[in-house]
């Protein structure tokens, strides 16, 4: 068994693929409108989905906004350098919710941004 993806909601197709690609520099894998549900999925990752998790972002059409409830934590993505790419982040534009330093109660280098839909992505640095 494997994680094919995780799937997010969100209120503007868009908007979130610009995110994705642009800040985050995944790649749109595939994307596909389901017109008898009123729907459309695109799949972005850092690699192929044969042999990498990606995310999953579903447009139900009509609908702009959801609510996250509280039992929604964050998906964690890692990087070369947490202070670099928050800078890059912040140059283009995007939320940061914590800026880059070490974890409570630990070493590690992490920081937290927010996609356009109000979701939290964690930056964990290479160890």
């Amino acid at each position: 068994m494997r994680i094919l993806h995780t799937m997010l909601r969100v209120g503007d197709l868009s908007k979130s693929i610009e995110f994705y690609t642009t800040v985050l520099g995944m790649t749109l894998l595939r994307q596909k409108e389901y017109p008898d549900g009123q729907f459309t999925l695109a799949f972005l990752g850092y690699g192929d989905e044969a042999e990498n998790t990606v995310i999953e972002l579903t447009y139900n059409w009509g609908v702009e906004a959801y609510e996250q409830g509280n039992a929604y934590g964050h998906i964690a993505l890692e990087v070369d350098d947490v202070y670099q790419a928050t800078d890059e982040i912040k140059r283009q534009g995007g939320q940061i919710l914590r800026d880059a330093g070490p974890m409570n109660a630990g070493k590690t280098i992490i920081a937290f941004v927010e996609d356009p839909d109000g979701y939290a992505i964690e930056l964990v640095g290479k160890k």
